[in-house]
């Protein structure tokens, strides 16, 4: 036994974790709980309203004190002490809200309640009632597709359990609100909270730490440096897992975690509006937030992290997920002002307050940069794109789908500038006036974004002997773990070994498939080993029109197009050899969420069934 394992007390069995089960019936969600453990959690919530205690919709329940201890802490169920709260009948809302037969089974109906609204649905011949939106961004989960005991979000994928409401399936962090169903003389009727009805979505239960630290300690139980959603998940898993030991989280952002990518698609939003989770919630559940520390050495052999301002912190489990940073650019005029890299709700501010009635450019074709440039049309006097390639997102989407996205730019005034580069950054001043192109053209400019891509956030790593392939990302292994014992890895700086494709590693820089990295370390960390068993899923948004993306899709070699790309309502279907590994669509909600329901069950999807045109089998029809 390794010395990962010794250290590892005896923290719940792997049966009592329900995000660790698998199966034939996944469906493409992380995980799903056997049948028996939704009884066994619904009885004891039953038992909860019995007397008027916390539902699941309810907030997270103190849990007991628990003695610290020198391995990773740990809770049982047993130390779990949940804190009854009585609620009077006027906190509760109850409606008849339609005839038993008014729904067959696999069918869906958003319903009024009079305080809110709720989700029903009918699946082998039984009623369950959930909160009706999304927790990630708000879609209306009755356009969802629903499957084998969970729904999954029309939008960006995430899955939740329709039985307990708990996520499944990442991005966001929470869970659905859950209400009481019953069924008197034909009628459906529906018992909810007033306060969970209008929440909608509630946080799982978390431990506390327990260990008696002072918090300018130089060590951590686990340290993790890293607050986009992989390390926050990371930490929040720890807790919801019952870890009871210190967990330091360092950045080198000034905020709070908060939605990055939001930022290219909302300038003027401020950190606090993007914000995750907020310092109070950090504080009580105990997840301490180091800002603006950046690393500049690990220490694997001493177990130690050091930092620029010569701050060193030792650890037992150490979670890397920097990310990534942009890429370098080289050009003459690298000194003059008012030319961003997208990074920080600060730089996301100032593009916009420049740009206001000024003449904006944009330094490549990535999605940052392509979503940058639409939310600059309706400010700026003029928009104009430069790009290396001769179509936006050839390589990623297909020239076809490439094409008819230029389209729309072009149909909003931007200008295009294709097979070019940037040659000089021409100020006045010390502030940018002119981008001049190595084709010779001169552009005016007041403002230039460059999102030409990026690269991993991996160089303090060189000399720890954390192994990196040739292009700087981390390797792991199936758990998130690197050649290091102790020290685990997620995200867009990681290359990791990804199921669809035999375990090749691969790096998929995805918002959601982070969330994913960042629980699996923690469970892993916790001896509880799991793996990444989702699709990813990837979405960007252009003058109110969404791109829908689900799959890996590299090294496709053929596209096949369903429906209207000139009304820019389509589904792309990305092949290698016979096998679908990939979709896009725009206006064509919930088809990549149900196209992500097929792959990640296990199936797979052939070339020639999605050439024929007739993709109706693919349509989720179950809601009203």
């Amino acid at each position: 036994m390794n010395k990962d394992h010794i250290e590892t007390i005896n923290q719940f069995s792997l049966s009592q974790s329900p995000w660790l089960h698998s199966g034939p019936n996944m469906g493409g969600c992380f995980s799903k709980p056997k049948p028996v453990e939704v009884k066994v959690e619904l009885s004891l919530l039953e038992k909860e309203r019995e007397v008027d205690g916390l539902s699941p919709n309810g907030k997270a329940s103190p849990l007991g004190d628990c003695r610290p201890n020198g391995a990773l802490g740990h809770v049982s169920d047993e130390d779990v002490a949940p804190l009854r709260l009585y609620h009077k009948p006027r906190d509760y809302v109850e409606a008849s809200v339609c005839h038993v037969k008014d729904l067959e089974n696999g069918q869906m109906r958003e319903v009024d309640l009079g305080s809110g609204r709720a989700l029903l649905i009918k699946e082998h011949g039984e009623f369950s009632a959930i909160a009706h939106k999304c927790p990630h961004y708000g879609a209306p989960l009755v356009k969802g597709v629903l499957s084998k005991g969970h729904i999954r979000c029309p939008w960006h994928g995430a899955c939740f359990n329709i039985a307990s409401g708990e996520l499944e399936d990442f991005p966001g962090l929470d869970s659905l609100a859950t209400f009481q169903v019953r069924v008197e003389k034909d009628k459906v009727i529906i018992r909810a909270n007033k306060q969970a009805l209008q929440a909608q979505k509630r946080s799982k239960p978390m431990s506390r730490c327990s260990a008696v630290i002072n918090s300018n300690t130089g060590f951590s139980h686990v340290l993790i440096i890293g607050s986009g959603p992989a390390g926050l998940v990371c930490a929040e898993t720890l807790r919801q897992e019952g870890f009871t030991d210190r967990i330091v989280m360092c950045t080198t952002d000034k905020h709070p975690p908060y939605d990055r990518p939001k930022l290219s698609k909302s300038l003027e939003s401020t950190a606090e509006q993007l914000r995750l989770r907020s310092p109070e919630f950090l504080q009580d559940h105990d997840i301490e937030l180091l800002t603006e520390k950046e690393v500049v050495a690990v220490d694997v052999k001493m177990r130690a992290v050091t930092f620029v301002d010569g701050l060193r912190i030792e650890y037992r489990k150490l979670f890397i997920a920097t990310g990534s940073k942009p890429r370098p650019m080289s050009y003459q005029g690298m000194d003059v002002a008012n030319v961003f890299h997208l990074g920080t709700p600060e730089d996301a501010n100032s593009i916009a307050r420049l740009a206001s009635n000024r003449n904006a450019v944009v330094v490549g074709t990535s999605f940052i940069g392509m979503e940058v440039a639409a939310a600059l049309v309706d400010k700026a006097h003029s928009v104009s794109i430069i790009g290396i390639e001769s179509i936006p997102f050839k390589m990623a989407l297909g020239e076809k789908v490439g094409k008819a996205i230029m389209k729309l730019f072009e149909g909003n005034r931007v200008k295009f500038y294709m097979l070019n580069e940037v040659s000089e950054m021409k100020g006045h001043h010390g502030q940018l006036k002119e981008v001049v192109l190595k084709s010779g053209k001169v552009l005016r400019a007041d403002v230039c974004v460059i999102g030409t891509g990026s690269v991993p956030a991996s160089g303090f790593l060189k000399q720890s002997g954390i192994h990196m392939d040739s292009k700087g990302f981390i390797t792991v292994n199936k758990t998130m773990q690197t050649n290091m014992e102790g020290v685990y890895a997620g995200g867009d700086v990681v290359a990791f070994p990804f199921p669809q494709r035999n375990n090749k590693k691969v790096n998929i820089p995805h918002w959601q498939m982070a969330h994913v990295h960042g629980r699996v370390a923690a469970l892993s960390m916790m001896g509880k080993p799991a793996e990444v068993k989702t699709v990813p899923y990837f979405w960007s948004a252009m003058f109110g029109k969404s791109i829908r993306y689900a799959g890996y899709g590299e090294g496709f070699d053929d596209v096949i197009i369903q429906g209207d790309l000139e009304e820019l309502k389509f589904v792309a279907f990305y092949t290698r050899g016979e096998e679908v590994v990939a979709v896009a669509s725009m206006n064509y909600d919930p088809i990549v969420s149900r196209v992500a329901e097929v792959l990640g069950s296990g199936k797979t999807i052939r070339k020639r069934d999605v050439e024929t045109g007739d993709i109706s089998w693919l349509i989720d029809k179950g809601s009203q």
